[in-house]
């Protein structure tokens, strides 16, 4: 058996599989539908894991078929996919243990975690897109597989969402495919090659590559949640904590951000996108993002509201990491790729660790929530450090990566970027955690809740500690074989060699 052909289509199909199966159970067979969701979870970590030490001993994994003249269905790993198919593989796991213990009592979970396998088949098809095309049709069923697991609730308020969800990302994938179909038409490829693809006719298409840099950039800013077209995220966080993590950390943002990488590195090519002048009003366009992103922050009450402007601020992290035109920039770009998902989707995870044991949602209601429930604001704790940036958590290390790449290529200005962004990230973060663990809970609250500790069930405990131990140690052994620094500077070494 060629298991270079076969390897990477039983990874992406092992939580396709494992979707359909969930929708020919009954809503009432909650044993075999816990069973079939962790032994699909596993199952696509161990396919992942094989690929991932296969094709660092020089195994080549790729799969494709032409459904159209001169258009291809790609699937392919390379070092930027494997970076993210591990991410997605990992969190995908944590979080489905997650929404078993979360949805424990939930109506229409069979529709949900259908959905949900269907969602993370979506993702990783993304991820191991080996062109545009493929890129796409993945990138529009991550929408479709996304929708309903927004509405699950069935209120007024989350239809709203959806509506708008929709709305955004219908427009993001109408503009995206333009860009694709005009860069078709003048290049005759669209495939993703390390250093781009569009060498040939880089001096006689100038000014149309760039209005198509502008369309494509657009297209997957949607999904980035880049100003001025993150508005469906904040309204998106009526969703269940489960979702809120898929779409902060291993989905649906992700894509976007994952998308723009490509587009810069692998279809354009670094040297030609600095020599077409794009690269410098995206880097301006990130660092507005960031700002921005954490000044709402500031001025949000409900937590999962203030964690989700804080996505908005992160994800452009990476995208400026990729705007640098430096190694060690895109290094730092890289490498919050993975220690931002593991940092926001801890934040989450404990979120809703607290709405559901002690229904609070705001932040004015944090108070003495530490003592209450000590292990998730640890990790809540150690999520929020991360993203403020503190030393030795993983947050430190990728900040510390874009701020050596902008020195290194003489754009000083992303220093102070950087720096507002971390005190803001402090000033809407360590209130938070003050409260948590400093402040005596207010009366009201004491009369409802007894005294002692709340700790919640162990399937809603396990996947925040885990990833907030995963938070620090990506931090602490960045140094070490296989940590995501190490990966994203040997992804590095690759790009720029050639």
């Amino acid at each position: 058996m060629d298991w270079g052909f076969w390897l990477p289509l039983l990874a992406l199909s092992s939580s396709l599989i494992t979707g359909v199966f969930i929708f020919l159970l009954d809503e009432e067979q909650h044993l075999a539908r816990s069973l079939l969701n962790i032994t699909g979870a596993v199952v696509k970590l161990a396919l992942v894991g094989v690929m991932f030490a296969g094709y660092y001993r020089g195994r080549s994994y790729e799969a494709g078929w032409e459904f159209m003249p001169g258009l291809e269905l790609l699937i392919r790993v390379d070092s930027l996919s494997i970076l993210f198919t591990l991410l997605s593989a990992s969190l995908w796991l944590l979080t489905t243990i997650y929404a078993i213990g979360y949805l424990e009592n939930s109506p229409n979970r069979r529709r949900f975690f259908g959905f949900f396998s269907l969602c993370v088949t979506a993702t990783m098809g993304v991820a191991l897109a080996g062109n545009l095309i493929t890129f796409f049709i993945f990138y529009e069923l991550l929408t479709i597989t996304t929708y309903p697991l927004v509405v699950h609730r069935g209120t007024r308020e989350s239809t709203a969402a959806g509506r708008t969800y929709l709305l955004y990302t219908a427009f993001g994938g109408a503009v995206l495919l333009t860009g694709i179909v005009w860069l078709y038409s003048i290049a005759g490829t669209v495939d993703f090659e390390s250093g781009g693809v569009l060498r040939e006719i880089a001096d006689s298409h100038r000014s149309q590559l760039v209005i198509i840099f502008g369309l494509l950039i657009a297209g997957l800013g949607v999904k980035a949640a880049l100003v001025p077209l993150h508005g469906w995220l904040p309204q998106a966080m009526v969703a269940p904590a489960p979702v809120s993590a898929l779409l902060h950390a291993v989905a649906v943002v992700k894509a976007g951000a994952y998308g723009i990488v490509r587009v810069v590195y692998d279809v354009y090519g670094l040297e030609f996108a600095a020599s077409l002048g794009v690269l410098t009003p995206l880097a301006l366009l990130a660092s507005f993002t960031i700002i921005y992103g954490s000044v709402r922050a500031l001025n949000q009450d409900e937590i999962k509201c203030r964690l989700a402007f804080s996505t908005v601020s992160q994800l452009s992290y990476i995208v400026l990491g990729t705007a640098l035109f430096g190694p060690l920039g895109t290094a730092g770009g890289l490498v919050h790729l993975m220690h931002q998902g593991l940092m926001k989707i801890t934040l989450f995870f404990c979120a809703g660790n607290i709405a559901e044991t002690l229904g609070l949602h705001h932040v004015h209601e944090m108070n003495g929530v530490g003592r209450r429930m000590p292990l998730t604001m640890t990790a809540f704790t150690l999520g929020a450090l991360g993203m403020i940036g503190i030393p030795p958590m993983a947050g430190f290390i990728s900040k510390w990566y874009l701020g050596l790449g902008a020195l290194e290529t003489g754009q000083h200005w992303v220093i102070g970027v950087l720096i507002a962004s971390s005190l803001l990230n402090a000033a809407y973060f360590l209130p938070m955690i003050y409260r948590a663990w400093f402040m005596q809970p207010d009366q009201k609250w004491t009369e409802l809740q007894p005294q002692g500790r709340f700790e919640t069930h162990w399937m809603l405990l396990l996947p925040p500690v885990v990833t907030g131990l995963l938070a620090l140690g990506a931090g602490v052994l960045a140094a070490t074989p296989f940590s995501p620094l190490e990966l994203a500077l040997e992804i590095v070494e690759e790009l720029y060699q050639r």
